[in-house]
């Protein structure tokens, strides 16, 4: 009897102990979600507080205003933003697509595949300034000249790692059995990937195409060494182009009045798109689930 009650007490002692660390445990992570939380949801306040504020139809219509003019908006920042974010992923997402593909499907034991791995986690890590700054030297100063072309080639190397990994993350997932029962039916491994595995996928790779997109949206650091920015309207890539990011950056830090209103409107635009496609890309996972 007495060893039944010890080992009794000693179970008991254990399980109060596991209730104690777990509930410390608990409160520990509910106060890190608070604190982040709290900042997130300070952040957006501002943020809706202040740039909703700037919203006219001047900001769609009008190019950025010379210091205290009182007319003028974001529509060449806005435009030229659009103009190098969509060819950015146009340019990047197929060739991340077909790398990811390859990582996925054919490269897993080999060792281009693992130097590709490599490579591509090297780049998704990389600070986007050092992406900016090799753009700057491999485009931008032999040409003397900034470009909006520079622009997007520098926001392609953001693109093509994320969507990489997304890729070929996702192409894991499916279950061998599908390639199993497709390559018994005698199709060759080049349709396997395009009419099953890959459609099997597409909802995550779109996942990670939206989630690139989203965070080119608001990259500055690249633009500021290849794009510049532009006071005027241009379509013209083969010049420098503004973007919001840029158009922000150098009007928050500006003395004046009406730019740093401007400013905040083109953070409310830019926040609403990124938390646009974020909620968008969110959707398709679940979907996918």
């Amino acid at each position: 009897m007495n060893a039944v009650a010890s080992m009794d007490a000693r179970r008991m002692a254990i399980y109060r102990r596991r209730k104690v660390v777990n509930a410390v445990a608990l409160m520990l992570a509910l106060a890190a979600m608070a604190f982040g939380v709290f900042w997130l949801l300070w952040i957006l306040f501002e943020t809706v507080r202040l740039g909703f504020g700037g919203l006219a139809l001047q900001v769609f219509t009008e190019s950025t205003p010379p210091p205290q003019a009182e007319v003028g908006g974001l529509a060449n920042a806005i435009v030229g933003s659009m103009i190098m974010v969509s060819l950015a992923t146009l340019l990047g997402t197929p060739i991340g697509v077909l790398a990811g593909i390859y990582l996925g499907e054919y490269g897993q034991q080999t060792w281009l595949g693992h130097v590709t791995q490599f490579i591509n986690d090297i780049l998704l890590s990389a600070p986007s300034i050092v992406i900016g700054l090799f753009i700057y030297a491999a485009v931008v100063a032999p040409t003397k000249t900034f470009s909006g072309y520079a622009g997007v080639l520098a926001l392609a190397l953001i693109v093509i790692p994320v969507v990489v990994r997304t890729t070929a993350t996702m192409l894991g997932l499916i279950p061998n059995s599908l390639r199993e029962a497709a390559y018994a039916l005698g199709t060759p491994k080049w349709k396997v990937i395009s009419s099953v595995t890959l459609k099997a996928a597409r909802a995550g790779v779109v996942t990670g195409v939206l989630l690139a997109l989203a965070r080119i949206a608001g990259e500055t650091a690249p633009l500021l060494f290849t794009a510049l920015s532009n006071q005027f309207f241009t379509l013209g890539l083969g010049e420098p182009m503004a973007s919001l990011p840029v158009t922000i950056f150098k009007f928050a830090m500006s003395p004046y009045e009406n730019w740093q209103k401007l400013a905040w409107a083109g953070v409310f635009l830019i926040t609403l798109g990124v938390l646009a496609l974020n909620i968008l890309a969110r959707v398709l996972f679940r979907n996918k689930h």
